[in-house]
């Protein structure tokens, strides 16, 4: 009987199929369709875009465009695979979930921290931004160890890798945790704080607009976290694999510090100049 159920439901599943207009060997084998799979018979790969969060991205008004260093890593990686670029909008906040659930195949920017890591796969290093303390003027520290004092007031933004290397290496200092960067920058515009900490391509853009708030530096010994590329978990790593193989090209070239750089002054009016040797990427 459980044959004949599964054949009369194999042929209900197929009518229904047909009555839409859908094959049904090709809805098997969308089912089953890898990630280069999909992007190899479709001709594009979806990118995740996050708006205002230049340099990484960046809508253009009046172009409709999407720009900053995601979008141009982005339009690289397509032409390597001689596909096109689809922008779907998102958030940092939702974009793990919409790589995780395929809405979207790569997610430039987004660091791989151990909770992601469970649920994303990750690409080698795209760069590695350095992290710099922003701190009111007359404050000097050159060193985590000269902030790591219980008189030093450190702002963050809370669950951001701000606050992971604060929690790592400021364990003395009198460290407070804000919603987001905004509110951290207030904090220390208000005096309400001594430094925040930031990693430098959100730093510069900050002292480009409010010059006045504060001075930047880079405490030793330099700190730096790893921006990467999100996948989706998946048996099949031939994209995982593709990325990886242009990263290694394109960092051999030097060709990412260009592409970074470029947007920095394009979209922060942030001159290459400004960035001390320290700074590698």
């Amino acid at each position: 009987m459980s044959t004949k159920r599964n054949f009369l439901a194999s042929v209900l599943a197929v009518a229904s199929l047909a009555s839409l207009g859908l094959p049904a060997v090709s809805q098997a084998q969308s089912a089953n369709e890898t990630a280069m799979e999909r992007i190899m018979r479709t001709k594009t790969i979806r990118i995740g875009a996050i708006a205002g969060a230049i340099p990484y991205f960046n809508k253009n008004l009046n172009t409709g465009k999407w720009e900053g260093f995601g979008p141009d890593f982005a339009e690289m990686f397509a032409a390597r695979l001689g596909v096109k670029t689809e922008y779907l909008e998102t958030t940092w906040g939702n974009s793990v979930l919409d790589v995780q659930t395929n809405k979207i195949d790569l997610m430039f920017g987004m660091a791989p921290t151990p909770a992601r890591k469970e649920v994303v796969n990750f690409s080698d290093t795209l760069f590695n931004n350095t992290y710099t303390t922003v701190c009111r003027k007359g404050f000097a520290g050159k060193s985590w160890a000269e902030l790591n004092t219980p008189e030093t007031r450190v702002v963050v933004d809370v669950g951001s890798s701000h606050d992971q290397l604060a929690t790592r290496v400021l364990q003395n200092a009198n460290v407070t945790r804000l919603e987001n960067s905004g509110a951290a920058t207030l904090a220390l515009s208000s005096g309400r704080a001594d430094c925040q900490i930031l990693v430098v391509l959100l730093a510069k853009p900050l002292l480009e607009k409010r010059p006045g708030i504060g001075t930047m530096s880079i405490p030793t010994p330099v700190e730096t976290a790893p921006v990467s590329i999100g996948l989706r978990k998946e048996a099949d790593d031939s994209l995982q694999k593709s990325v990886n193989a242009w990263l290694t090209e394109i960092r051999a070239k030097d060709e990412v510090r260009g592409v970074i750089l470029g947007n920095m002054q394009k979209l922060a009016n942030v001159p290459p100049e400004a960035f001390p040797p320290e700074i590698k990427f």
